[in-house]
């Protein structure tokens, strides 16, 4: 397994993140869909995250990210949506027109990667009787 760390923490942290445009509205195509590439990488990079994999579909967004454990999955999401809906609805005016907001407040959030939770928790439990030995 992979690991990450900052200055206190060694961690490994992957999301599916999941999110669409308010009335799932097949918006995200073309130019949209390119500049919201960009928008997305620069700021994974400004909150130090990893992008592992990214597709954008006409009414939705898959992300596969690495996240901070302390920076967070919520934080993360809320300032890539945030930055996302007002550079885009900035720069493409028909993003204004059909939709009172880019995007939807809610999103779909998974964490992926790691043993199967049962191996992990058949680790732990074991953790008492290994120590007694």
């Amino acid at each position: 397994m992979e690991v990450k760390s900052n200055r206190n923490i060694v961690y490994s942290c992957k999301y599916h993140v999941v999110w669409c445009p308010k009335y799932r509205r097949k918006v995200l195509i073309d130019k949209v869909e390119r500049r919201l590439k960009e928008i997305i990488i620069k700021q994974t990079r400004k909150q130090n995250a990893e992008i592992i994999e990214m597709e954008i579909m006409p009414d939705h967004v898959h992300l596969l990210v690495e996240v901070d454990p302390q920076y967070g999955i919520h934080r993360f999401i809320k300032n890539v949506k945030g930055t996302s809906s007002h550079i885009l609805r900035r720069e493409f005016k028909h993003l204004t027109t059909r939709l009172p907001t880019l995007w939807t407040n809610s999103y779909f959030v998974s964490t992926v990667g790691g043993a199967p939770l049962s191996v992990i928790k058949q680790y732990i439990e074991s953790q008492k009787t290994s120590q007694r030995q």
